[in-house]
């Protein structure tokens, strides 16, 4: 165990210890007495003083000691009992930390940093031994408190778990705490008087690996978009790299892979997430990948047990699995014995008596009478009961049916069956080997049109036939291995599923059974017969149904197969149009997608309609999951991990091919079409075949076969084309020697008539090359390997949509590129952070990756308002929010609450590099509706300043002294502006006096502060008298002479006194009166853009103002520094969600 740094001095130990081990910093010692074979007196010693201690006293045979070079102080770190306890110890600080400690130049630093690491893993081993034993153990809470006062994130971030390790800054390791929360990885030090925080959400990490460094063996590095991150010297750090996977996996998938979120309810409530849901949800994924099951499975329990197998004639060890509708069984040993047992089939779960050769002992017999015997089961009371109440509900959910009135002539051979199941559900029974023809099959009496009764085959055979004699002789060949088979090992869908199964599998199943076992081995089985007639009212409440998916259905239904003659005639369309437009109507979030018509061409070729759709809803929901969707995001994964298995199992050819995204567009196909358009249909069906055996295994282990068999080429070939020539050649001329089509031939466009024959590949041969030299990659190793490249996919589609949205606003705008880099990255990290710790409000949806690039990311007013005031330069003090409200309704054009990326940058584009002109319209209409509106905040503020009176003449100042009288010029003013205004420009509406009283309380705003903040408001205040006489000439010539005069006579009475000298009425009171300006006269008194703009333009210091230049990126660095203290900020001020701002 590790011990808490005390100093002693060794020569004080009157040699009570032995050396055995030494390093530059550390000493490995022994207690004399204990190990030695010989007496010698001073050993003999040492024993009895330590045999005759107290218990508690006595101390441990061996330790670790610090040594600092040069001192004769040493520092106890680590003590163990046994020698291989201490050599534990001594190994992780050789990995750990002897390398590390070689960059520290004073002495006394290094010592500290071991030490303050020593002190981090006992408290680690503290808070771990605490929590096995409580859920939230004294040690964790601690944690929470520092976490919160380090980062001071809002309550709904929560807390999943920390760990001691180091930050590695350089060559220089830092120890700190490592804090894992739902939505961050975050990171604190301490160390030599130096703190250092790094926050980074789990969505910015675009890469996390363990790796290892010149100074480590072991590291997990974080790589963000401009920085990598590596930490170590982790106490555990398996469970620290799988933790931080399963959280990164889960943010990302629920932050920005919405297609498949709800497909997944654990992900939707971030706030329940804790390290033990987490690790159960990882065991609950490599179950439900393991057995290929759906995704509403969710485990129970895991125990260790032995299965009796007759086969073998012996029990074989390994862990039972239970459900909610299932009991799994998994061999210790890699393919050993799997069985999968839907608790639909199984009929009684019994304990027997507990003996020494069957300790607790459970029998469990399923309805084709066959019983499974468990044992050395632990807990089985609480097991069994579980087990009896679960099956007790699927019963009660799915009623069995029973027909035993064939069942004595069948098990006794008189029909030979190869299925056997006393299941009958609808009109599907599993008990003869030839196909049923179509005139033998009971139609379905209440669908119209009635569905195909049997698979395809039965009745179209594919012209060019081989010898039909010949393939009849191999086909019954095959038909008897499997017979043997499921004699020996069951032959329903609870049968043992072996390695002698799997070559079976390998050799092409007859073509006779090849429907009904991938029934059996995708458990699509168990939805048919759970679910009677569903596929029937399907059909019938799709048909005749027109939308967008059903257009693509029939723009590709005469693509299927068009060289079969099953598909050539109106019998196999309408069967594949049925099942897509069903499948489709049974699952929206999918719809249709290309290639699902060539997969389910091929099912119906084997299977009957009603199998065909639920093998296809085996393959689309859980045996290839994300694959069918708008970004086909499974598929890009598989690829992904495909690319890495060539770099680790083909090196050479991965080392000539620098690119192998090169390879993407042949082998994406592979993985989305099973082989199926890619080699002749003849031998893709043998792909099929171990595809629904062994999952996605068969299609990575095949892959890597076809390009190790054309290596040599591949690594020969100039350029990319050619070998993408290659392999199209290569699998073009891949054949089935058992197959009942005419021989491979080439049906792609690379071969000619003057080449000489292209050699042909049997597709036997290839997959068993594909099993014995590449079929070692476990179930748990793809599911890590795809857990990683996930996060690289979904990473990849971000960048695209950042570079899409990019390359559109770029043109339109003069900001630089890299500044626009920086401005959206803030805006959408603005809207992550309404995701992480606010409730989900209508007006701003969650990140939706089908819609156009420039919609995926929205903002609301309120995050809209943060923004404003992070990267606005039109800060106005406590007025900003008011300017950021009416920003935003003006430019929310259609009104839905939300703003896209483009309108925002376009606005700060106006305030940072337009014209004078143009900001000056852009405050106008921030001021006028619908950006003003009538119950707009601060908008009945009338004016106050006698500077701005009305009742003042119009003068200027001059240098000498004298005043000029503008008074007679206004009228003329106003025509020469009416003359020069550009005609083809849209008028914008004259601002009234209500709305005028606003912008000048903005401009008012915006200059306090300002080196030049005296000229500036002395300048506006002689704008806005001009601009008040103008609307006066205005009003005065439009009225008529009556109205014109009764106008002028109110204006001087309701000016406000001279004693008052505040620009503006506070708005916190009432001003006296109300009527300040009559409505009658507001209703008249007007100014044009125009008008402001010339006014404006009569003084230099506001002409400066409004073209001094701008710097964005000391803004841009600011707002990356203060985004999450600003939003952390107001929600501690304001936690109710409202769509206006709050005062920060």
């Amino acid at each position: 165990m590790w011990l808490k740094p005390e100093e002693v001095l060794l020569k004080n130990a009157l040699k009570l210890w032995v050396t055995q081990k030494s390093s530059c910093y550390f000493i490995l010692q022994r207690r004399r007495g204990h190990g030695e074979g010989g007496g010698r007196l001073t050993g003999r010693l040492v024993g009895a003083l330590d045999a005759v201690l107290d218990s508690n006293a006595r101390v441990a045979p061996f330790r670790i000691l610090l040594q600092v070079p040069g001192s004769q102080v040493y520092s106890p770190i680590a003590c163990g009992a046994t020698l291989e306890e201490i050599n534990q110890h001594w190994d992780w600080l050789e990995q750990n930390l002897l390398h590390t400690l070689s960059v520290f130049d004073n002495k006394d630093d290094m010592a500290s940093f071991v030490k303050g690491k020593v002190k981090a893993l006992i408290a680690e081993e503290t808070s771990s031994r605490l929590a096995e034993q409580e859920e939230e153990p004294e040690k964790f809470r601690e944690a929470l408190v520092k976490f919160e006062a380090r980062f001071n994130f809002p309550e709904a971030e929560k807390l999943v778990t920390y760990y001691s390790c180091c930050c590695w800054k350089g060559r220089v390791p830092r120890q700190g705490w490592l804090y894992l929360s739902i939505n961050h990885l975050c990171f604190y030090s301490f160390f030599l008087g130096k703190e250092l925080k790094l926050v980074i959400p789990w969505v910015d990490i675009q890469k996390l690996e363990r790796t290892s460094n010149v100074f480590l063996t072991d590291t997990i590095r974080i790589t963000t978009q401009n920085k990598e991150r590596d930490f170590s010297m982790f106490l555990n750090l398996d469970e620290v790299f799988k933790i931080m996977e399963q959280l990164a996996d889960v943010t990302l998938r629920r932050l920005l892979d919405n297609e498949v979120f709800d497909l997944d309810p654990d992900l939707q409530e971030p706030s329940q997430i804790t390290k033990r849901d987490l690790e159960a949800r990882a065991q609950n994924e490599f179950f439900r990948a393991y057995f290929r099951l759906p995704r509403k499975e969710k485990l129970h329990a895991v125990v260790d047990c032995s299965l009796w197998t007759p086969f073998s004639r012996c029990h074989t060890a390994g862990r039972m699995f239970t459900s909610d509708s299932y009991i799994c069984f998994a061999s210790r040993e890699e393919g050993c014995c799997n069985v999968v047992l839907p608790l639909r089939e199984v009929v009684s779960i019994e304990k027997m008596e507990d003996t020494s050769l069957l300790p607790s002992p459970i029998i469990v017999s399923i309805r084709s009478k066959m019983a499974f015997q468990f044992i050395e089961l632990k807990d089985r009371e609480t097991l069994v009961e579980g087990l009896l109440e679960r099956l007790k509900q699927v019963h009660a959910n799915h009623p069995v049916h029973y027909d035993t009135s064939t069942n004595d002539k069948d098990m006794a051979g008189h029909t030979s069956p190869v299925f056997y199941s006393t299941s009958i559900c609808s009109d599907h029974t599993f008990g003869v080997l030839e196909m049923v023809s179509c005139h033998s099959s009971k139609e379905r009496e209440d669908t119209i049109p009635p569905l195909h009764p049997g698979p395809l085959t039965a009745v179209f055979l594919p012209s060019g036939s081989q010898n039909p004699d010949s393939r009849l002789s191999r086909e019954q060949i095959k038909i008897s291995l499997w017979s043997d088979h499921f004699v020996e090992y069951g032959r329903t869908v609870c049968m043992f599923r072996t390695e002698k199964i799997r070559k079976l599998v390998a050799m092409g199943i007859p073509e006779s059974l090849r429907g009904r076992l991938w029934l059996l081995f995708s458990d699509a089985v168990t939805d048919l017969a759970s679910h009677p007639g569903y596929y029937g009212n399907l059909v019938e409440e799709s048909l005749g149904r027109c939308c967008l998916v059903t257009e693509e259905i029939e723009r590709d239904l005469h693509r299927s197969l068009p060289e079969h003659p099953a598909f050539q005639n109106e019998t196999g369309i309408a069967a594949l149009r049925r099942v897509l437009t069903a499948y489709a109507h049974r699952n929206p979030k999918i719809g249709y997608c290309q290639s699902m018509n060539i997969l389910t061409s091929v099912l119906l070729l084997y299977a009957k309609e009603e199998e065909a759709f639920w093998l296809l809803v085996a393959v689309c929901e859980r045996m290839l999951p994300d694959y069918f969707n708008h970004r086909v995001i499974g598929a890009q994964v598989d690829q992904s991990v495909f690319e890495e298995l060539i770099r680790e199992r083909l090196p050479e050819l991965a080392e000539h091919m620098n690119d192998l995204s090169a390879l993407a567009s042949v082998s994406l196909s592979w993985f989305l079409t099973l082989f199926l358009n890619i080699m002749p249909l003849e031998s893709a069906v043998n792909v099929v075949d171990c595809f629904f055996y062994d999952g996605i295994k068969a299609i990575f282990q095949l892959g890597l076969a076809v390009l190790e068999a054309n290596a040599e080429g591949l690594c020969g070939s100039k350029d990319d084309g050619q070998a993408l020539m290659i392999l199209s050649r290569f699998l073009d001329h891949v054949k089935n020697e058992d197959s009942a089509g005419p021989p491979a031939g080439s049906h792609h466009a690379f071969s000619s008539d003057d080449q000489e024959p292209y050699p042909a590949t049997d597709i036997a041969d290839l997959i068993r090359d594909s099993y014995e030299k590449f079929g070692d990659q476990s179930v748990e190793q793809i599911e890590h390997l795809r857990c990683k490249h996930r996060i690289r996919v979904l990473q990849g589609h971000e960048d695209t949509t950042k570079q899409n949205v990019l390359r559109v606003v770029i043109p339109e705008v003069s900001l630089l590129p890299e500044d626009l880099e920086e401005l959206y990255d803030l805006f959408k990290r603005e809207h992550l952070m309404s995701c992480y710790w606010e409730p989900p409000r209508p007006a701003a949806p969650r990140h939706d990756p089908s819609r156009p690039y420039a919609e995926q990311y929205r903002i609301d007013a309120r995050q809209f308002a943060h923004l404003f005031q992070l990267v606005s330069p039109w800060t106005c003090g406590a007025h900003t929010e008011i300017l950021a409200e009416r920003t935003f309704r003006l430019l929310d054009e259609n009104a839905d609450q939300l703003l896209e990326f483009k309108a925002f940058v376009g606005c700060l584009d106006i305030m940072y590099n337009g014209e004078m002109n143009e900001k000056i319209k852009l405050l106008y209409r921030l001021h006028i509706p619908p950006a003003l509106t009538e119950n707009d905040r601060d908008s009945q503020s009338p004016l106050k300043n006698p500077l701005l009176s009305t009742s003042r003449p119009l003068v200027f100042g001059k240098s000498n002294g004298d005043t000029v009288d503008y008074q007679k010029q206004l009228k003329q003013m106003i025509k020469d502006l009416a003359k020069e205004k550009d005609k083809t420009e849209k008028e914008l509406p004259k601002m009234s006096q209500r709305e005028f009283i606003q912008l000048c309380k903005t401009l008012y705003s915006m200059f306090h502060e300002d080196p030049e903040e005296n000229d500036l408001y002395q300048a506006i205040a002689t704008v806005t008298t001009l601009l008040l006489q103008i609307g006066e000439v205005g009003q005065r010539s439009s009225s008529s002479g009556s109205c014109s005069q009764e106008c002028a006579e109110e204006l001087p009475r309701s000016a406000p006194s001279l004693e008052q000298d505040s620009v503006f009425v506070d708005p916190g009171k009432t001003p006296q009166d109300s009527r300040a300006f009559p409505e009658s006269a507001e209703g008249d008194w007007t100014v044009s853009l125009e008008h402001i703009l010339a006014s404006l333009l009569t003084e230099q210091s506001l002409v400066n103002f409004f073209e001094k230049p701008l710097d964005i990126k000391s803004k841009l660095e600011n707002a990356k520094i203060n985004q999450y203290s600003l939003k952390t900020s107001e929600m501690s001020h304001q936690p109710q969600p409202e769509l206006k701002l709050s005062n920060l």
